[in-house]
C-alpha cells in the first residue's frame, strides 16, 4: 500500500489594514504580570498588515501621547502600548487616523473593555 502525501500551499497576501485596535482599561494586575508589562492603567493592542506597519504605528503612538511600548513584533504585526486610559486611546486613534488618512489603510473600529 503506497502512502499518499498531501501537499499544502499557504500564501500570505496582506492588505493595508489595522485588523485589531482594542483598549483594555484598568486590567486586572495579573494581566500585567503575565504579559511582562509595567502597571500603567491601560493596555492597547493592535495587529496590523503589512506586519512592518507595527514600526510606524509605534512611532505614531509615542509621538501622539504619553504611552510606553510594551511589545512590538514587526514579523507578526503586533503592537502593545501601555499608559493611562486617555493616553492609550489617544495614541490608538492617532494610529488609525494617520494610517487611514495618509497611507490609505483600512482602519479598525477602536474597541474597549
Amino acid at each position: 500500500m503506497s502512502e499518499q502525501k498531501q501537499r499544502v500551499v499557504q500564501e500570505y497576501v496582506p492588505g493595508k489594514q489595522v485588523t485589531l485596535a482594542h483598549v483594555i482599561a484598568n486590567p486586572d494586575p495579573i494581566l500585567y504580570t503575565k504579559l511582562g508589562l509595567h502597571d500603567a492603567g491601560a493596555i492597547g493592542i493592535l495587529t496590523l498588515t503589512p506586519t512592518e506597519t507595527s514600526i510606524i504605528a509605534a512611532d505614531i503612538a509615542t509621538k501622539a501621547a504619553d504611552v510606553a511600548l510594551g511589545y512590538l513584533d514587526r514579523f507578526t504585526g503586533s503592537l502593545v502600548i501601555t499608559g493611562e486610559v486617555a493616553a492609550v486611546e489617544m495614541a490608538m486613534e492617532a494610529i488609525n487616523s494617520f494610517l487611514s488618512g495618509k497611507l490609505l489603510y483600512t482602519p479598525a473600529l477602536l474597541t474597549r473593555s
